[in-house]
């Protein structure tokens, strides 16, 4: 098949059936484009999901682009793109069109709430399996480890903390360890 038509049905599908955002779609991503096409390996997915979540833009969209990009240069990038945004945004235009008040149908209000408990499983499910091929070494841990103690305070004590300050304060950390241990990754 084309790499452009594959590039394109691949993302249409994670866009169409998955709720949630980006983050309900990284383990889609993941199965489609590491497991099941062998497009990216799984460590560049671990980089693409970091790299995604700290520049602008939705998680998602950002790894689409990276992968279409690796697979098919500005055109598979583009294609890739458009191929996760487009069920999206077909769906609510037409929910905007003809349902005024969509979530106050009594089905579909039920529907939502049981598709809010797959989206956290989804989520759960992704940071899980990152967690388990993570590099097993004492700073990746280190670090994990203090960003789930950190999130779980600022979560129970509704600390204000921004994200953006915990990205830029644990970026900082990383380099210093980078820059200490001589240049080499680990």
């Amino acid at each position: 098949m084309n790499i452009f038509v594959d590039l394109f049905l691949t993302f249409a599908k994670i866009g169409l059936f998955t709720f949630g955002g980006g983050y309900a779609m990284i383990s889609m991503i993941e199965n489609s484009c590491v497991q099941k096409k062998s497009w990216i390996t799984h460590d560049e997915m671990m980089n693409i999901t970091v790299i995604a979540e700290s520049t602008p833009g939705p998680i998602a969209i950002n790894a689409a682009t990276y992968v279409g990009s690796k697979k098919g240069g500005v055109w598979g990038a583009v294609i890739a793109t458009v191929g996760i945004v487009l069920p999206s945004f077909v769906i609510i235009y037409l929910i905007s069109m003809f349902l005024d008040n969509f979530l106050e149908i009594p089905l579909i209000a039920a529907a939502f709430k049981g598709i809010k408990i797959a989206v956290g499983i989804l989520i759960l499910d992704a940071g899980i399996g990152m967690v388990k091929k993570m590099h097993k070494k004492v700073f990746p841990r280190t670090v994990m480890l203090i960003s789930l103690a950190l999130m779980l305070l600022i979560n129970i004590f509704s600390v204000n903390i921004s994200t953006i300050a915990l990205l830029l304060i644990f970026g900082a950390i990383s380099l210093a360890m980078f820059i200490v241990k001589g240049g080499k990754a680990g």
